[in-house]
This record gives structure tokens, C-alpha cells and sequence, in this order.
């Protein structure tokens, strides 16, 4: 199974490919669904990597993925626009969302 990423932004792009991981950078709400269906086909992706950015843009989307029980496993990942500061507790949440487990 491969991972795949959709991105906002060029640097995380990059960064996942240097360890192997394919993406596609978009911006705009319509290329993200036309892009999310086209990975759904794929049958060897595993898990779809998507940046916090463009997962707001498809709420409904993502909600009807991640409660599926289909491949591939949708991941919202933090990009450069979590604020450290105004979000302390941002991977904390992001854990207890994502496993359901309070740490």
C-alpha cells in the first residue's frame, strides 16, 4: 500500500517526497474533490494524507471518508498554518480526534 499526499502548500510537498511519499499541490475546492475521487480509484493507496487547509475546505467530504470503511485511510495533517501559540494543545486534539483515545 502507498501514501499519498494533497497539499496547500509546495514545502510539504517536497518534504513528503523526499521520503518517498507521492502528492499533488492544489488550492482550489473543486480540484481537491476532483482529486480526492481520482485517489479513491487508486487501488494501491493506502492512506491519503491531506493538509488541515484543504480538509476545511471539504468538511463533508472527509467526514463521509474517514466514516467509511473503505481504503484509503484519510489523515489531516497540521501545515504551516497551526499558530503554536493560539493552538497549544493542537497535536494533543489532533490525537484524541484522530484514535479517540483522551491523553
Amino acid at each position: 500500500m502507498k501514501i499519498y499526499c494533497i497539499s496547500d502548500n509546495i514545502d510539504t510537498n517536497i518534504g513528503l517526497r523526499l521520503v518517498g511519499i507521492d502528492g499533488k499541490v492544489i488550492h482550489e475546492k473543486e480540484k481537491v474533490i476532483e482529486e480526492i475521487n481520482r485517489v479513491r480509484k487508486e487501488e494501491d493507496i493506502g492512506v491519503l494524507l491531506i493538509t488541515r487547509k484543504l480538509a476545511e475546505m471539504v468538511p463533508d467530504l472527509i467526514d463521509e471518508l474517514k466514516l467509511s470503511a473503505e481504503l484509503p485511510l484519510i489523515l489531516e495533517i497540521p501545515d504551516r498554518h497551526v499558530d503554536p501559540e493560539k493552538e497549544p494543545e493542537y497535536i494533543t486534539k489532533y490525537v484524541q480526534e484522530s484514535i479517540g483515545i483522551k491523553i
